[in-house]
């Protein structure tokens, strides 16, 4: 697709950000960090803004708008603070209303992060 990896994390663990089969484009996990290794976002709500943009700028490159997204996998750090997550999605995708699953891990990654998201969307 090239650019600038969205995440340092690309390069050193060899995947792809986005990847397309047939009718699908897949955006794979994606958090809030920043190719210099800084996380963006304080809250879970912060971040997952800054994710959803990330993810947006993804379909994007691919010629797809947010209306094409028909699934995406949240995965957060602490359930309780689910809500705010939830606020986030409701806030960027509005009446569009894709699958969405929300799970809690142990962790990610990098413990500033608190929520990663995975995105599918149709052509």
């Amino acid at each position: 697709m090239g650019g600038e990896p969205a995440s340092p994390y690309e390069a050193m663990f060899s995947f792809s950000r986005v990847v397309s089969v047939g009718e699908l484009v897949l955006v794979g996990g994606t958090t809030s960090i920043d190719p210099n290794g800084v996380v963006l976002g304080a809250t879970p709500y912060e971040q997952t803004i800054e994710i959803l943009r990330k993810i947006t700028h993804e379909f994007e490159r691919t010629g797809l708008g947010l209306d094409r997204v028909i699934q995406n996998r949240v995965y957060v750090t602490d359930i309780s603070r689910g809500e705010e997550v939830g606020r986030a999605h409701a806030d960027v995708f509005g009446e569009l209303r894709p699958l969405m699953t929300m799970v809690e891990v142990s962790g990610l990654i990098d413990p500033r992060m608190l929520v990663e998201i995975e995105s599918v969307a149709i052509r």
